[in-house]
């Protein structure tokens, strides 16, 4: 849940009007859309980029199970001793790479 910083709780009525009435006086009514305009865009793209990082974050790890087909992944795993029946191939995966970061050969 996001929190207002302690500045913007303490803010009230009266202290938003006189805000609002010194914003009127320096850029006067016909800018104020436009800046409301040019936040609300910036907000966007802003929340666009964001998204498109969470994105490329997922992608490697969708991107080397893909890669690997199963029957490497079962060579990879008797090799370092794992148990392969009955599992579905992002567990023995998961079991693979934990092995190898025990075992050293990976970080």
């Amino acid at each position: 849940m996001l929190t207002m910083p302690l500045f913007l709780q303490q803010v009230g009525l009266p202290e938003l009007l006189l805000l609002l009435l010194i914003i009127l006086l320096i850029f006067g009514p016909g800018k104020i859309p436009q800046l409301a305009r040019s936040l609300g865009e910036a907000i966007r793209e802003f929340r666009k980029a964001m998204q498109g990082v969470s994105e490329e974050v997922e992608k490697p790890a969708k991107k080397t199970s893909e890669k690997i087909d199963e029957e490497t992944l079962a060579k990879l795993a008797e090799k370092l001793g794992v148990e392969t029946k009955g599992k579905s191939k992002e567990e023995l995966m998961e079991e693979v790479l934990a092995k190898a970061k025990e075992k050293g050969l990976l970080e």
